[in-house]
């Protein structure tokens, strides 16, 4: 492997951006970005530990999910999960966090970056009601950056086609968790919990 070993030399590789793409980034929500926000069910949220060690954690939820505070802030609830909160412990020792926004058949993408804190009461909490489910914890997010990412990857990928969807090529997340996390459970127990019971547990 032949390593890039500098700013340098890595811009001699890519190139630069263009003015447009190099001054994109915004320190406030625009309209459209409200727009997206109260249409997005998705979003993808990466963190970094003290000792720079990486997490990126997917949540989801109706569309709208993100509350939008004002112009430089948004709030994402917290749902019943696997009590692992690995993005959360980092964002306690470094609140530094980027976002990624999706709604599903497009291909470009809301990013944010800021600086998050962790919540565990205030009045929004109200709003966040699912399924009568009220969360117990908030993600914060004070925005330093937001900007619109091309479709390019979606495109490459066909990620949106369902031509090219094939999900039952790999083994079943049952068989998965059989193989790798609880290898004493009986799979058909397994199944059963995965199965179309697996929904019903989403904000018990």
């Amino acid at each position: 492997m032949i390593e890039v070993a500098s700013l340098a030399e890595l811009e001699e590789i890519v190139g630069e951006p263009t003015p447009a793409v190099a001054n994109k980034a915004r320190k406030a929500l625009h309209e459209n970005d409200r727009q997206w926000l109260a249409k997005s069910p998705f979003c993808l949220i990466a963190t970094a530990g003290a000792d720079g060690a990486c997490d990126v954690s997917p949540k989801g939820d109706p569309p709208g999910f993100a509350l939008v505070l004002d112009d430089t802030t948004i709030a994402i609830p917290d749902r019943p999960g696997n009590r692992r909160v690995d993005g959360f412990r980092n964002v306690l020792a470094n609140p530094h966090v980027g976002l990624l926004f999706l709604i599903p058949g497009r291909g470009d993408t809301l990013r944010v970056n800021g600086r998050a804190r962790l919540v565990r009461e205030a009045p929004f909490f109200d709003q966040m009601v699912v399924k009568g489910h009220r969360p117990r914890l908030a993600l914060v997010v004070e925005i330093e950056q937001v900007f619109y990412h091309c479709s390019k990857a979606f495109l490459r990928s066909a990620l949106w086609l369902p031509e090219t969807w094939d999900p039952d090529a790999l083994p079943s997340r049952a068989r998965i968790a059989k193989d790798l996390e609880r290898k004493d459970d009986p799979l058909e127990e397994l199944e059963r919990y995965y199965g179309p019971e697996y929904a019903k547990k989403l904000y018990g």
